[in-house]
């Protein structure tokens, strides 16, 4: 168990280099399954997630080496001894039901338990085994344990009934090595799921139309080892522009693809975010903070939806910013109706907020926030009561900072490199 202490009040300035994209290194160190031969990864993020995902791999007979130094991790699963994952390593991270699609790819069967993870309301994988059904694997569920032959798959027409992103992956990771072509429509096409298509095309995959919502996949017999760098974190990126914003500090986020950001970018601007565009770097700073109403004077709304519009695992970014520039915002969770309780933290710090359901609340700004003793619930509310904090007077603690490190590596050095007064304890 961490925490983090606080005190906040000082604006954040310097550069910052943002590490790699947590959901892209899970999928793609599961889809290291899927060949015999090395892959050497660079860029993977030092995290909590990535070690119970790599030690996944172990279990299952893969070799690994990493070098947290240098962020590489080398995999070579040439001796795959089991395709079963026990139900402790399951629980500890919602990225353990990758190794769904990659195993009934590799090894043609799976036995594994319902996943863990953050906690935001309702979410099933059901939807995932019957994207595996289409392409005519044979599914048992006992319990919350469900166990996949897939000796028989063959590539196949699978309509996704949602834009899922694990889903996506796991359909994909299954059909490269499957007899046929597979279609796949309503796909996800969030950057972590480009990224693992460019990689299973790098290890000789045949997959296109990646970056829309309709994927193509020609089974291929084997696939080779390869070398590939996991992309820059774009919500790392989303988080260093909130803080900045925040603390009315200014920030320079290195290699942070801007082409990933336009959408986000626009959001931020509704609340009054300075964002610059230089080359592949992004500044941000505060602008006017003041909400942006529509043209007709009413209220404006963030909401989140599927690639490539605005991504939900920075919707918290925003709440936080909005409390901290003038006027008021409806913010819209259309994914996870448990995702916007942890406002009550929110609101014990000083925040004027308004829960119209377990989807939608109202932010009104701008209000003084006052450290307090907050608890993390899930890995981006917990960051962003670690921002809030930032932008807080006085003294702050945020438990459970185990969960944020789940999907951030380095918190502390990286604010403190950035002149913020922070701390971690055990």
């Amino acid at each position: 168990m961490s925490s983090y202490i606080i005190t906040g009040g000082k604006p954040l300035k310097g550069r910052i280099k943002p590490g790699g994209n947590k959901n892209a290194a899970l999928p793609i160190i599961a889809a290291s399954l899927l060949t015999n031969q090395k892959v050497t990864l660079h860029n993977v993020p030092n995290i909590s997630d990535v070690a119970v995902q790599l030690k996944i791999l172990k279990k299952l007979g893969a070799e690994v080496k990493r070098n947290i130094v240098n962020n590489t991790v080398e995999i070579e699963a040439k001796n795959i001894t089991s395709h079963k994952l026990s139900k402790d390593d399951v629980m500890k991270t919602r990225g353990s039901i990758l190794f769904l699609g990659a195993l009934a790819g590799r090894s043609k069967e799976v036995e594994m338990w319902s996943p863990g993870g953050c906690n935001l309301g309702k979410r099933p994988v059901d939807s995932y085994l019957v994207a595996l059904e289409k392409l005519h694997a044979q599914i048992e569920i006992e319990d919350t344990c469900f166990k996949v032959n897939a000796k028989n798959m063959k590539g196949s027409r699978v309509w996704l009934s949602e834009k899922a992103v694990t889903g996506t992956e796991n359909v994909i990771m299954a059909a490269v090595l499957t007899d046929g072509n597979t279609e796949i429509i309503n796909a996800a096409s969030e950057p972590h799921v480009q990224d693992l298509c460019n990689f299973l095309n790098k290890m000789g995959a045949k997959i296109s139309g990646i970056g829309s919502d309709h994927l193509y996949i020609e089974g291929v017999n084997s696939l080779n080892g390869t070398e590939h760098t996991i992309m820059t974190d774009f919500m790392e990126v989303g988080t260093f522009i909130a803080a900045a914003a925040v603390t009315g500090g200014e920030i320079t986020i290195e290699n942070a693809i801007p082409e990933h950001m336009t959408q986000i970018i626009d959001e931020f601007a509704k609340l009054g975010v300075s964002v610059e565009i230089k080359g592949n770097d992004i500044i941000a700073k505060q602008g006017d903070m003041k909400i942006r109403s529509y043209l007709d004077g009413s209220m404006n709304k963030i909401e989140c939806l599927p690639w490539p519009a605005f991504p939900a695992d920075l919707l918290q970014f925003m709440i936080v910013v909005a409390t901290q520039s003038q006027g008021r915002i409806l913010i819209h969770d259309k994914l996870y109706e448990g995702r916007l309780f942890y406002t009550s933290e929110l609101v014990k710090m000083g925040a004027d907020i308004f829960m119209a359901d377990p989807h939608r609340i109202v932010v009104n700004g701008k209000t003084a926030l006052k450290g307090k003793v907050l608890t993390s619930p899930d890995i981006r509310a917990g960051m962003s009561l670690l921002i809030a904090a930032l932008a807080a007077k006085g003294e702050s603690v945020i438990e459970r900072g185990e969960i944020i490190e789940r999907g951030y590596e380095n918190i502390q050095e990286k604010f403190l490199a950035l002149g913020a007064t922070i701390k971690r304890i055990e």
